[in-house]
């Protein structure tokens, strides 16, 4: 008996581990420092510690619960593909229901964070949690899944800056424009490694529908706006010079990302979607908060 509640408490604590790679927890790294630098843009400088914090723990709790959904809604599918099929769910190491219960978790914690900041934010929040829980059902019926995947990245910043000044103005939209085209451009280059199985299973995407040659044109006119949308922001947020310096290489960055891999050579295809993404992300906003704190 002695034994049993460290036992109980590793496998627990060994679910949440799962959960968090069944996630990816990792990869809020594409997500949230848009977030974190749109806070150091609306306080020009460095924000308080109090609505930082809990601009955090909201976009963490969104993030898991949309990362969540994504996971339980693809189950089947994911276990009819052989790239998919060692998810956790369909591998069967971790039950829906345990997901849907650790997305219940996420939710309060969004609702709880989301709470603490602007009353507008509070009223929105419905609206984030169906654009999260919608996604994953769009491949099922159209091969605009991409933007719609970009439609939650365009929310990130709008969010935040609602959340924090109650407020909206065009400059941040278009930043959050510029990180709906960015996210929507390297989710065609990764659905490149699953066309025939798309194609088989009815599902929809820009390489299936297109082809990969196409897909990939298109994701690189996308990233192209990308680099527009993050210009015309600065230009109305009136931002420092370096926010400019970010959005260069940011724009170099993507270049290289888009010279990883071709229609005839998808074999770099981990390094384009992870690795560069994350890089990218970091850097451009390293030089939009280092913009806000010369200012």
């Amino acid at each position: 008996m002695a034994n049993a509640t460290p036992q109980a408490s590793t496998s627990a604590w060994s679910r949440i581990l799962l959960f968090s790679e069944t996630i990816k927890f990792e990869h809020s790294v594409f997500a949230l420092p848009f977030a974190v630098a749109t806070a150091f843009l609306v306080a020009d400088g460095l924000p308080d510690w109090n609505p930082l914090v809990w601009l955090v723990v909201a976009m963490v709790g969104a993030r898991t619960l949309g990362m969540g959904a994504n996971r339980v809604i693809d189950a089947q599918i994911d276990g009819r593909n052989p790239r998919t099929a060692s998810r956790a769910i369909p591998a069967g190491l971790i039950s829906s229901r345990q997901v849907w219960v650790y997305m219940g978790v996420a939710l309060a914690a969004f609702l709880l964070a989301v709470s603490q900041l602007d009353r507008l934010a509070w009223y929105l929040s419905p609206v984030v949690v169906a654009v999260l829980m919608f996604y994953p059902y769009t491949k099922r019926f159209t091969w605009l899944a991409h933007l719609a995947l970009g439609a939650v990245y365009i929310m990130i910043p709008t969010g935040t800056w609602v959340a924090l000044t109650g407020d909206l103005n065009w400059g941040v939209t278009w930043l959050g424009i510029g990180a709906m085209f960015w996210v929507a451009g390297f989710d065609i280059i990764y659905a490149t490694a699953d066309i025939d199985i798309d194609r088989a299973q009815g599902l929809n995407s820009i390489p299936s529908r297109f082809g990969i040659r196409a897909a990939l044109w298109i994701s690189r006119s996308f990233h192209m706006m990308t680099v527009i949308a993050l210009v015309i922001a600065g230009t109305l947020l009136e931002v420092h010079a370096l926010y400019y310096v970010g959005a260069g290489a940011a724009a170099l960055l993507l270049t290289y990302e888009q010279r990883l891999i071709s229609p005839t050579d998808l074999s770099r295809l981990g390094a384009a979607f992870f690795t560069m993404n994350g890089v990218i992300a970091v850097v451009f906003v390293g030089f939009v908060i280092a913009g806000t704190l010369v200012n």
